[in-house]
């Protein structure tokens, strides 16, 4: 386990906090966590895990404090907003948001640090996904991967990282967004220096590729790629990003 740090406690002040923001989250949050830790400590540096639950009714808290994270409840429904929480309470220089279902390779981590040290104000990483994908909806996500990372420079988010003085600086994730925060975040992050993309990357999960109809998410992805801002700044429409069903079994995966 990483040298962890107590939100607002005495302890020496951690090089990096790692916010991950939850919603029942129980059968992949440890996974995450372990990958984290263990992410950190190859770092040789100190590090604090936030986990923001937001409203869960299943053992994520429990879980998140039983590996020794700190644990900041809400009840928001807005992943900005949620993200948000989780930095006001962060002490680290670097910070990284990361989802509950994604793992972060410690090889990523200790890229993301190095583009930060060589000026970076942040970035994002390519993503992976679990191997149960058939290849047409594989090459669906690899395309949608390729022209929001590749093509626009937006890190997903699953993984974004950045300079907490920089993050503060742009004023965090613009909560008037129900989905594509991370476009606008990484947007802003761009005002103000060098924002990277990874050629490293993180596992997430595709359990809503294996949960949805790929017309359904070809909307979503549209929808938030494409159409206007107005589009995502209401929550209908977007409700498989908040409130899809989660698997019962990591078998999926």
């Amino acid at each position: 386990m990483i040298e962890q740090t107590s939100v607002g406690g005495p302890e020496t002040v951690p090089h990096v906090s790692v916010v991950i923001p939850a919603r029942n989250e129980e059968l992949c949050l440890a996974a995450t966590i372990e990958s984290v830790q263990a992410a950190v400590a190859a770092t040789g540096l100190t590090g604090e895990i936030i986990v923001v639950d937001d409203a869960s009714d299943d053992r994520t808290a429990d879980i998140a404090r039983g590996l020794g994270c700190s644990v900041v409840p809400v009840e928001l429904h807005n992943i900005g907003a949620v993200r948000n929480a989780g930095a006001k309470q962060a002490r680290g220089q670097w910070i990284v948001f990361l989802d509950a279902d994604t793992l972060l390779p410690a090889g990523t981590l200790k890229a993301a640090l190095r583009a930060m040290d060589d000026g970076a104000v942040g970035g994002g990483a390519w993503v992976t996904f679990d191997k149960r994908l058939g290849w047409f909806q594989r090459g669906l996500a690899w395309l949608f991967c390729l022209l929001w990372q590749r093509v626009r420079g937006w890190a997903a988010g699953c993984f974004i990282y950045c300079r907490r003085v920089d993050f503060e600086a742009v004023g965090g994730f613009d909560e008037q967004y129900f989905a594509a925060e991370e476009r606008f975040l990484s947007e802003a992050l761009m005002t103000r220096g060098k924002f990277v993309i990874l050629k490293e990357s993180v596992i997430t999960s595709a359990r809503k590729l294996r949960l949805f109809s790929t017309g359904k998410l070809l909307w979503i992805a549209v929808r938030t790629l494409c159409t206007g801002r107005h589009r995502i700044q209401q929550r209908e429409g977007l409700e498989i990003l908040y409130d899809a069903p989660r698997e019962k079994s990591m078998s999926g995966q």
